[in-house]
């Protein structure tokens, strides 16, 4: 064996000296008498070697249990600061916790889960209350300041006397086991079982007795140390060891608390003088009540098993379970443990009992019923519901609710206008009104701007309403393609797919508000409303907006989906020479500047004698009417409007037509012009001063919007004519057997280019040129010749050009100097002659102004007519090689019509720059 450590031998010397030091007083008789204060260590060892340091608090409590050893009683343990090896002198070493913390998933007890499968309904389970009390780590504090004068005093308790005056000394007394204080020059005091305020009193008196001119000052030096015995239900039962001034919450404590299986309402205390029992819920629930919680010499505490429980939950300050005192108590005692319920009236209280036969039975019962094992109580409001209220929503700074007493009217409610948005429709404002009885809302239209006026009739709120306001972009939706697609039928499309959506009973979706399935619910129920009626929204229908483009939903008719079909009924259609056509609801009799002003005014030129006013009659008992207005007076109040009227405000007619005209070119002043209905060409040339001396008007190029569309749509056509021809040819060849093939053509070859060549017509840009006479001495001289102008149109007269282009098959296409009087046949030789398979006999011109004539180069049109300067001349290649091909004879004609437009875009990119 290892010989002990240091530490350990010099320990073992220091116990037999206390040993020695204590034999010596307990022999010396009438010398223990007198002793002032227990006996000091000494400062060394045997031998001379230092004594090891203590703490004094260390060195007090060996003496005093090696005396009480002495006089035949059992010690306390030893602290561990003085007994653990593993400590350095002079260092205090903190004592392990009572009890740890709760772990946020405590298991629940028998009683926490009797009650948790009967509210199922309740999450978290309910937890016993007051139990948590006894899980702070750590002992109990130690008391602080000075001792009451009600302190009883007790065996071991120190006492400090000081005296002053004559007598000047200081002096630290224990109270002996015989519960007396010995004092030098004073006979015996007795202390135990007396106050600190009694001891006080006699010590002061036997001071002015036995010692004049002397004073004495009593304080407590020390607590005595008790141990008690802490039985039943709690943590760590047996002995435990508190101070003299414990109580019994101190001792439960020190035991570890109360285990949730043990009762806080019926904690025992015996032995030592009468017996009592102890509530705790006074103390740890804070309510009136006096719970005498002192502990005397003598007494032990025993916790029994916890008694008949009740648990509270719903609308108090502290659901819970509680434990009953004396097995029932009052509802209303037990709501008061529960801190009374959260509001002060229009409780209901549902009790949870059990039957005779063990079921569950549910009854509402009032404050004075008894309770009793095993119930359970919900508070709930009587009726959890909003009266006597109006509310202002919509298009306002933030929705606004107030008591219907101070805003009885909708003037009241929306007095302030700080709380209504910029820019409110002002015509038009929904009231809600609820049905008291059968709790329906009907919508009741109002003329807004009126009630903020002052001027209309104000309109008295009932209980429940609610004022919903809109804002101009609101009605700007209403006239919005999205509405319009929705009135011919149209409902959005989801934001999800189907599959996503719940499906309800019958295998329908159920319609949600809310749901991310549907974009715009609003839009759905006015899609089904007007395929369900299709004459009901028909003033909306015809309106003739553009459908161009799509708008979000407003956050007014997500909220509340009904109202969009609400206002279509209510609107008035405005068209025509207007800042904003659309639709706008308004009440009956609302004059017609109200409308127009909602519209944003008149447009620049409103034909006034004329106002159109369609008017559709109530229930269908007066025929349609439409009928003229001539307002040229500007009166507009005196014309009354209804929902579902039309108003059309035709344009005034002018000569000023709506665009321009291009003039490009060999044009004195070319530039873009206004025009006016009816101009001619030949004006218009007149306008912009004439043609330079160098101009070409032979050669002008008219180019028209509308001729361009049809041309390009010719090209179309015949791209789906080529390629339908391609499929005829390929089955006729099938059927026959391949004659291409054994020709030596390629009949696939031959269908791809038939494809290439129609995609190529499909992306070729027409030019729309028009032949047209723009030689201003050759319209003075024929009128029927000057052209009416359209705006849009575009008129390039270029310089006289000095150069004719062959084109097509020959052996050198290009251009060639003009030479006065020469023929096609001429320049086709010049460019080299025709090739082999060239197709003399559709060889055309293309004339200046655009038109195109046979070139003549077969033998009996003699060379064919005179070309004239800047002209084309196309020789197609001969078809005879694939004339088993139908379609392939129209090419000619294609690639004429091609020259046209290329040569009419060569010349507006030339002149154009």
């Amino acid at each position: 064996m290892q010989p002990p450590p240091e530490s350990v031998r010099k320990w073992s010397l220091a116990l037999r000296l206390l040993c020695l030091v204590a034999l010596l007083v307990l022999s010396a008789g009438p010398l223990r008498a007198q002793m002032l204060s227990p006996p000091s260590l000494p400062g060394s060892l045997p031998g001379g070697a230092p004594l090891p340091v203590l703490p004094p608090g260390a060195q007090q409590d060996i003496l005093q249990r090696i005396i009480d050893a002495a006089g035949g009683r059992v010690p306390a343990p030893p602290p561990a600061e003085a007994l653990s090896p593993a400590a350095p002198f002079g260092t205090s070493v903190p004592l392990p916790a009572t009890a740890a913390p709760p772990s946020p998933d405590e298991p629940l007890s028998p009683v926490e889960a009797f009650f948790a499968a009967r509210l199922e309904t309740v999450a978290p389970p309910l937890r016993q209350f007051g139990y948590d009390t006894f899980r702070a780590p750590g002992d109990p504090p130690a008391p602080a300041g000075a001792l009451p004068d009600e302190y009883v005093l007790g065996r071991d308790d120190e006492v400090i006397l000081a005296f002053r005056g004559r007598a000047r000394q200081t002096l630290a007394v224990r109270v002996n086991r015989d519960g007396q204080l010995l004092l030098p020059d004073l006979p015996p005091v007795p202390a135990a079982g007396r106050t600190l305020g009694a001891l006080r009193a006699d010590l002061e008196a036997r001071a002015a007795r036995d010692f004049q001119g002397s004073e004495v000052f009593v304080s407590i030096g020390s607590v005595r140390q008790a141990s008690v015995f802490v039985g039943g239900e709690v943590v760590r039962p047996g002995f435990q060891t508190v101070t003299g001034l414990a109580t019994v919450l101190d001792a439960v404590a020190a035991a570890g608390g109360v285990r949730r299986t043990g009762s806080l309402r019926a904690i025992r205390v015996e032995g030592g003088g009468v017996p009592r029992v102890i509530d705790l819920y006074p103390v740890i629930a804070g309510i009136e009540g006096h719970t005498d919680l002192s502990l005397r010499p003598g007494e032990r505490i025993v916790v029994p098993s916890v008694g008949a429980s009740v648990a509270v939950a719903g609308d108090v300050a502290r659901p819970a379970i509680y434990e009953l005192r004396g097995g029932a108590e009052p509802l209303a005692q037990v709501l008061a443990l529960a801190g009374g319920a959260l509001r002060p009236a229009g409780n209901r209280h549902l009790l949870l009992e059990t039957d005779a036969q063990g079921r569950r039975a549910y009854a509402e019962v009032a404050a004075a019923r008894l309770l009793r094992r095993g119930d359970a109580v919900m508070v709930q409001p009587g009726a959890d519901v909003a009266v006597n209220q109006v509310r202002l929503s919509g298009h306002v700074q933030v929705p606004v609710a107030r008591a219907r007493g101070a805003a009885p009217t909708l003037r009241a409610l929306v007095r302030d206008p700080r709380l209504l948005r910029a820019d409110p429709y002002p015509r038009f404002a929904v009231v809600w009104r609820m049905d008291a009885a059968t709790r329906v809302r009907t919508p009741v239209g109002v003329d807004l701007g009126r009630i903020l006026a002052g001027r209309g009739e104000d309109i008295a709120l009932s209980d429940g309403d609610e004022a919903v306001l809109f804002s101009a972009d609101d009605i700007a939706f209403l006239s919005s393609p999205t509405v319009q697609r929705a009135l011919r039928g149209e409902a959005p499309a989801p934001a999800v797919p189907p599959a996503a959506v719940p499906v309800a009973v019958g295998g329908l979706p159920p319609f949600d508000p809310t749901s991310p399935g549907d974009p715009c619910p609003a839009l759905t129920r006015l899609a089904v409303a007007a395929s369900a009626a299709p004459l009901r929204f028909a003033h909306a229908r015809g309106a003739g907006f553009p459908d161009i483009g799509a708008r979000a939903c407003p956050q007014v008719f997500r909220d509340n989906p009904d109202l969009l079909a609400v206002l279509l009924d209510a609107a008035v259609l405005v068209v025509g020479e207007v800042r904003r056509p659309g639709l706008y609801p308004i009440v009956n009799d609302t004059g017609m500047g109200a409308v127009l002003a909602a519209a944003g005014g008149l447009g620049d030129q409103p034909d006034l004698s004329s106002v159109e006013l369609s008017r559709e009659p109530a229930g269908g008992r007066a025929p349609f009417s439409r009928g003229s207005l001539d307002i040229r007076s500007r009166n507009f109040a005196a014309v009354r409007l209804s929902p579902r009227d039309a108003v059309r405000i035709p344009r005034a007619f002018g000569d000023r037509d709506s665009g321009t005209v291009l003039l490009a070119g060999e044009f004195v002043r070319p530039g873009a012009y206004d025009i006016r209905r009816g101009e001619r060409l030949s004006e218009l040339i007149a306008r912009a001063g004439g043609l330079t001396p160098q101009a070409f008007p032979y050669g002008a190029v008219f180019t028209r919007e509308s001729v361009r569309l049809r041309q390009q749509e010719g090209f179309a056509r015949t791209a789906r004519e080529m390629e339908s021809g391609m499929v005829q040819v390929a089955t006729a060849q099938a059927s026959a057997g391949g004659t291409m093939a054994r020709n030596g053509i390629d009949l696939a070859d031959a269908i791809r280019a038939g494809r290439e060549l129609a995609s190529a017509l499909r992306e070729v840009r027409a030019a729309g040129r028009m032949v047209i006479e723009a030689n201003p001495v050759v319209l003075a001289a024929r009128p029927e010749l000057d052209v009416l102008m359209e705006p849009g149109d575009r008129v390039v007269v270029p310089k006289r050009p000095n150069e004719v282009t062959v084109v097509g098959s020959v052996l050198n296409p290009g251009s060639m100097q003009f030479n006065s009087g020469w023929k096609a046949e001429r320049y086709v030789r010049a460019a080299g002659g025709a090739q082999r398979f060239a197709d003399a006999e559709r060889a055309f011109i293309v004339l200046p102004n655009g038109a195109s004539t046979p070139a003549g180069l077969s033998g009996w049109m003699s060379g064919g007519p005179a070309v004239p300067p800047g002209s084309l001349i196309v020789v197609p290649q001969d078809p005879a090689p694939w004339e088993t091909w139908g379609f392939i004879r129209d090419i000619t004609q294609v690639l004429g019509q091609l020259s046209i437009s290329a040569a009419a875009l060569a010349v507006i990119s030339r002149e154009s720059r």
